[in-house]
């Protein structure tokens, strides 16, 4: 996650109202945003330079996000979405079209991503799918200017929760860190030290955790703040070891926290920069008493696992939230199809990776849209036209069945896209990342009872 809090006049992930400023200019851009989708639904049909497909022509959709950077990268989303498209056109497109994916690199700046956004409208695509940019003020105002959907973001902003023209696959961050309070409730008989990125994105993140644990009648994690860029962690770390262990270094004497003397747990959400906290983390940890370690999948999964030590490393028996199975779940077969026969060894995309899982889903989401429009017109209004019909989207069980709506439950937290509150439970065993409980966990009562004011 990035994005500095100097670079933003409107927060990412909880929206201005509920921190206590930008009351009215929320309230403002979502009336306004739902009047123009009420406009175009509405209205005459096609926005004008928006067609993406007729007769014949190919159907032209974008998947954008960061490769390079210095912070958060996806290379393995666009990579993948090229990958797709050669599968899909390999067994005749859907429904006769071939499908065109145009890809682009947001850089993980304003700049970058408007102007990915400014080509998805020049290129007439009709929909933007699978992509990962935390750039929401510089790419949604394109695309809702042309009445573009932007179908399976990341969930690392607040628009892809509130714009009548997203539709999310996924609960983003907030879902997982509900998710993982709770679970770490039960586990962590000490205190908790969330160690997370000083930006206005992660300032989302401590809210959620903290709902989930008092969920489970833990007190509040403390709330510790770090440059998503930085090369070492060591003060970060010995700072989150003091706190899981209550204030004991080697030798010394528990003060303060929850349950004082318990084992305590320390939750890294650092994105891309786990690895490198981590680093500092296990050469810190001989000093202090034994702590357990959670996580949210993006920061973690079995890349990272294995880069870490495995079976011996900080992460064995970590709990581990995600939005979706564990990647050695047989439904994930269709994905890996496509990969083996269609990535071409392409390094880049790892079917482990939430951000390719992501994209999977989203494609899989756009192709029932464009299936059910039949004969009829392809182009962002019809797709948008499908995707708010009210029916239901089926997605071979790797999430509930996704249904949009302009209102949901946690509206009244901030997110009235939110359509998909569930995540999985997943811990590291013998140093792989394994299912810990079957099924989803529904955390859409914890998210309501947040405190986020």
């Amino acid at each position: 996650m990035t994005g500095r809090r100097r670079t933003f006049s409107r927060s990412t992930f909880l929206p201005g109202f509920l921190r206590g400023t930008g009351n009215g200019r929320s309230a403002a851009l979502a009336a306004g945003a739902l009047a123009a989708v009420a406009s175009l639904t509405a209205g005459c049909g096609v926005v004008p330079g928006v067609t993406g497909g007729s007769g014949d022509d190919p159907i032209v959709v974008m998947t954008w996000a960061p490769v390079g950077t210095a912070a958060t990268n996806k290379p393995g989303m666009p990579a993948f979405a090229r990958a797709y498209a050669r599968w899909i056109n390999s067994k005749g497109g859907i429904d006769g079209h071939k499908l065109t994916v145009l890809t682009c690199n947001d850089h993980n700046d304003a700049v970058s991503a408007a102007a990915c956004a400014r080509r998805a409208v020049k290129e007439k695509a009709v929909a933007v799918v699978g992509s990962y940019s935390q750039h929401s003020d510089a790419f949604f105002p394109h695309l809702e200017g042309a009445g573009i959907p932007y179908i399976g973001g990341y969930g690392v902003t607040t628009s892809e929760f509130t714009s009548p023209l997203s539709y999310p696959v996924n609960g983003g961050q907030p879902t997982l860190l509900a998710g993982l309070g709770k679970v770490l409730a039960g586990s962590c008989s000490g205190p908790v030290a969330l160690v997370r990125p000083d930006t206005i994105a992660g300032d989302a993140l401590a809210p959620m955790l903290d709902a989930g644990l008092k969920a489970g009648g833990h007190d509040k994690a403390e709330d510790q703040r770090a440059a998503e860029d930085a090369t070492e962690y060591s003060a970060q770390s010995e700072k989150a070891l003091r706190t899981a262990a209550g204030g004991t270094a080697a030798g010394g004497t528990t003060s303060g926290g929850t349950a004082s003397g318990g084992k305590g747990c320390v939750v890294p959400a650092l994105g891309d920069r786990n690895g490198t906290f981590m680093d500092s983390f296990r050469r810190s940890r001989a000093d202090y008493p034994a702590v357990n370690t959670g996580s949210v999948l993006g920061s973690v999964d079995q890349t990272v696992i294995d880069a870490s030590g495995g079976g011996s490393g900080p992460y064995e028996g970590a709990y581990v939230t995600g939005w979706y199975p564990v990647e050695s779940d047989k439904r994930w077969a269709g994905m890996k199809k496509v990969i083996s026969q269609s990535a071409f060894s392409d390094t880049s995309i790892d079917p482990s990776d939430t951000g390719v899982q992501t994209t999977w889903i989203a494609y899989n989401v756009l192709r029932q849209a464009l299936e059910s429009l039949g004969d009829g017109e392809v182009s962002a209004d019809t797709v948008r036209g499908a995707l708010n019909s009210g029916r239901t989207f089926t997605t071979g069980g790797l999430t509930p069945a996704l249904r949009w709506r302009f209102t949901s439950r946690l509206a009244a937290v901030g997110f009235p896209r939110l359509s998909n509150a569930e995540v999985t439970v997943q811990q590291v065993r013998k140093g792989v990342l394994v299912a810990s409980q079957q099924g989803f966990v529904d955390v859409t009562d914890t998210m309501e009872n947040a405190d986020v004011g």
